[in-house]
Formats: structure tokens, C-alpha cells, sequence
């Protein structure tokens, strides 16, 4: 498992039915190339997020297959329209099979 990961998302609290939200992830994540070479010379194992993806009560919002060239701490701002109050699960993949989840859940009034 990578060091010092932390997945971050910012979802509304409450919205109203049907309304469209904008939601916010970030996941802290150095995103190794395995093209660097640490102090003795040792090529640093590949290790980027390869998969992102979102669901609301079990039914998927986004599913974003990640290539090499992303950026460190890769960041994903995208809308969903909410029919009614629920949880969202945010899935994070990593190429050494490491899986970083994290929810949040919305009121619909």
C-alpha cells in the first residue's frame, strides 16, 4: 500500500430532489512512473491510480479509467443529479491492487 494516502470529497449536504450537485474529489497520491530511480540507483516501483469511480445507492455516477500520465494527487470535479436522499461511495484503484474507499452521504428535502 502506498504511504500517506488520503482520498478527500466535497458533496453537498443536503439538496433538493432532482437538483444537479457538483462534486469534488481529490486523493493525496504520489503517483510513481517506475521510471525514477531512488539514491542507490534502485528503479521506484510503479504505483498510480489506475481507476476512479462513484456510485449513489449502489448505482454508478462515473467510472474514469485513469492512464500514466495523470498528475500527482489526482483531482475530479463532475455533477450528479440526486433523485432522493442516499450514500455515495468513491473508489480509488491502485496498480499494486490497493483500493481507497471513501462515502458521503446527501439529504434530499
Amino acid at each position: 500500500m502506498a504511504s500517506g494516502v488520503k482520498p478527500r470529497v466535497k458533496v453537498p449536504k443536503s439538496a433538493d430532489a432532482g437538483e444537479v450537485i457538483t462534486i469534488k474529489t481529490l486523493i493525496s497520491h504520489k503517483m510513481e512512473s517506475g521510471q525514477r530511480k531512488d539514491g542507490d540507483g534502485n528503479i521506484i516501483p510503479r504505483s498510480i491510480i489506475n481507476r476512479f469511480t462513484c456510485e449513489f445507492n449502489g448505482e454508478m455516477v462515473i467510472d474514469v479509467n485513469i492512464e500514466p500520465a495523470i498528475s500527482t494527487n489526482p483531482f475530479f470535479e463532475f455533477e450528479a443529479k440526486v433523485p432522493e436522499s442516499g450514500e455515495f461511495v468513491f473508489t480509488w484503484y491502485d496498480d499494486d491492487g490497493d483500493v481507497y474507499t471513501t462515502t458521503k452521504k446527501i439529504t434530499v428535502g
